[in-house]
């Protein structure tokens, strides 16, 4: 069994924030290859079903994002899950709005999230990069982050996201490299491939403070 992992910060305040673009992932991937229903489990919500021929455990961590190892451990005990076979979909700040890449341990860029797993199961775990973009000014990294999405942005953002669940049977297979690949042939088909992403403002300030995002 894999395990596809969506970090953000749980709660309606939350929903639409930049930062929480690993939970919409793993949701359209729930929508787009007939999941079942999210249930509570490991500290998070689940949905385990088949993309292809391989059997897929997504996971949302509800701990909030800088105790996301807490949950995400617990499901990778659980199912005897290694590292390898692990996929986490989150906001990446250094790479432009729209864009995406996948790589394999790594730097942790500041991001909490990453942080807490990586200090709970170790760094060599695939990620998924989802490209949000800096707001040029590491003083205004935090409000970026737990802003939500202008509507000008929404267009890429939804592009991006059906693009990632229509061909997550490319990481299932384990061709990352198609995946991203697939996904980048998808923006261009859309009209958002290289300087053609609008870029959006700071968006709605989340309601209250984060539970962890980047430092």
């Amino acid at each position: 069994m894999l395990l596809f992992v969506g970090l953000g910060n749980p709660g309606r305040e939350y929903e639409g924030n930049r930062h929480n673009i690993g939970f919409m992932a793993v949701e359209a991937i729930a929508r787009a290859w007939n999941f079942p229903a999210f249930r509570k489990k490991h500290q998070g919500l689940v949905s385990e079903g088949s993309i292809g021929a391989e059997r897929v455990a997504l996971l949302m961590p509800q701990t909030y994002m800088n105790e996301s190892g807490r949950s995400v451990g617990e499901a990778a005990r659980f199912h005897k899950i290694e590292l390898d076979e692990i996929y986490v979909f989150h906001d990446e700040l250094d790479l432009s709005s729209g864009k995406l890449r996948v790589k394999t341990g790594g730097g942790n860029a500041g991001h909490n999230g990453l942080k807490s797993i990586t200090a709970h199961l170790g760094n060599d775990y695939r990620r998924v990069r989802i490209g949000i973009g800096h707001p040029g000014d590491k003083a205004r990294v935090h409000g970026h982050v737990l802003s939500d999405f202008a509507k000008s942005e929404m267009g890429w953002v939804e592009a991006l996201i059906d693009a990632i669940a229509r061909n997550a049977d490319y990481l299932a297979q384990g061709q990352d490299a198609s995946f991203q690949n697939r996904v980048h042939l998808a923006m261009d088909a859309a009209g958002f491939g290289d300087k053609k992403v609008e870029k959006g403002g700071e968006g709605k300030p989340a309601a209250k403070k984060d539970k962890g995002g980047h430092a």
